[in-house]
């Protein structure tokens, strides 16, 4: 089995090449799935190599709401599969199916497609189907959304740290639970992906009130609303006064540690250089 895709993940510059030797155009008549992060949303924040791959691709396959937020210039001249919320497996099917005829597919994702997104069930497609001798597979990173929250909020994710995600689509809220307490008893911040939706309404309250029995409540909490989209709010409040109704999809929630404080109006987590030399 081959790296994949020219081993455009070694970034070594020369990435004018990259589509040359996939889907087909080395002879080998092998197609090629690259799962792309497009970040939060910015086209500014669009990796290069991201937007390099999608110039290079025949198909690009994704979710509606994400395909919407590919630059207009880089959509035309290809075939655009997309489905709605909810048809994870349909997209990663038809990705995978594009490709094994031969084509050079992206599944876009939004942030980084390695975190809670499609990059793991395309590679369970392909497990499952025997394919990773028939189709190239690369994955292309993004920036994540906890990274784009944090800097709208400063420097909350400067110590350890943890993610999770409220949605139990797919995860028992047993273990969620589970693996929150366990990260706010050690003492991580903690990033929450997918806090609140009109079925789920509930699981934030039980988040914030596990977290409150570690963390006092005037911990800094960070609510970032649509970070770097149309729409996008940023607010730094107190775990004791965090406004669920402020809360959808969309927002990601950095909760703070013991250390974490507020400074010039942003979050800041302090590594410990204080401790250790004059600043």
């Amino acid at each position: 089995m081959r790296s994949g895709c020219n081993e455009i993940g070694k970034c070594n510059g020369n990435t004018d090449t990259q589509d040359k030797e996939c889907a087909g155009d080395s002879g080998s008549g092998k197609g090629c799935i690259r799962v792309v992060g497009l970040g939060p949303g910015d086209e500014c924040l669009l990796a290069p190599q991201a937007r390099q791959a999608i110039a290079g691709s025949d198909v690009l396959v994704g979710y509606t709401g994400y395909v919407e937020l590919v630059p207009q210039e880089l959509l035309a001249g290809r075939e655009v599969l997309s489905t709605g919320m909810m048809a994870e497996v349909e997209r990663c099917r038809k990705a995978v199916e594009a490709a094994r005829a031969g084509r050079n597919v992206v599944m876009v994702c939004s942030g980084d497609p390695g975190i809670y997104a499609m990059a793991g069930l395309v590679m369970e497609l392909l497990e499952a189907g025997g394919l990773f001798d028939q189709v190239d597979f690369e994955v292309i990173p993004g920036i994540p959304a906890f990274s784009a929250a944090a800097a709208l909020l400063g420097a909350p994710l400067m110590h350890d740290f943890a993610s999770v995600s409220l949605s139990d689509l797919l995860t028992p809220w047993e273990k969620i639970v589970k693996r929150l307490e366990a990260a706010v008893s050690a003492d991580f911040v903690v990033a929450i992906y997918n806090p609140r939706s009109k079925k789920r309404s509930g699981h934030l309250s039980d988040a914030l009130e596990i977290m409150g029995r570690y963390r006092g409540p005037e911990t800094p909490v960070g609510i970032v609303n649509r970070a770097y989209r149309d729409g996008q709010k940023v607010q730094v409040v107190t775990l004791g006064a965090v406004d669920e109704s402020d809360v959808d999809m969309q927002t990601v929630l950095i909760i703070g540690n013991s250390s974490t404080r507020t400074a010039g109006g942003k979050m800041l987590t302090p590594r410990g250089y204080a401790n250790k030399y004059d600043i």
